[in-house]
């Protein structure tokens, strides 16, 4: 069993780094909403296709996953209620896209998953 037998503490780091993750208290409450939601598959992948095709309607996700609209539309208001995701109508489509202000953290994700992907295609 390892344990941690510390022969100083260093008060100025431990303070310093209390004081970061108290000044980014907000950026992680952000950013572990986004994660939380982006943490189901299904949710992902809708995720990753509203940021390749900027938008998208349940239809057309229906169709893409190959799942049912309730289905996708039960993602989609998680993801609404969330705050990860917007739509705009029209007529009776309603087209969904990823809040501008979450598109940086998930493209990062995302460039992951297509630089997994080509290694993949390499192999």
């Amino acid at each position: 069993m390892n344990t941690c037998i510390r022969l100083y503490a260093d008060p100025v780091q431990i303070k310093s780094c209390k004081d970061k993750l108290e000044n980014a208290s907000k950026a992680f409450g952000t950013m572990s909403s986004v994660l939380s939601l982006a943490g189901n598959e299904v949710r992902l992948k809708i995720l990753y296709l509203l940021e390749e095709e900027k938008e998208l309607c349940p239809c057309d996700l229906s169709d893409i996953l190959s799942m049912s609209i309730p289905a996708i539309s039960q993602h989609l208001r998680k993801m609404k209620d969330g705050g990860i995701i917007q739509f705009r109508k029209e007529g009776q489509t309603i087209y969904y896209s990823l809040k501008p202000e979450h598109l940086k953290m998930l493209r990062s994700l995302f460039k992951y998953v297509n630089e997994l992907n080509a290694k993949m295609e390499l192999a």
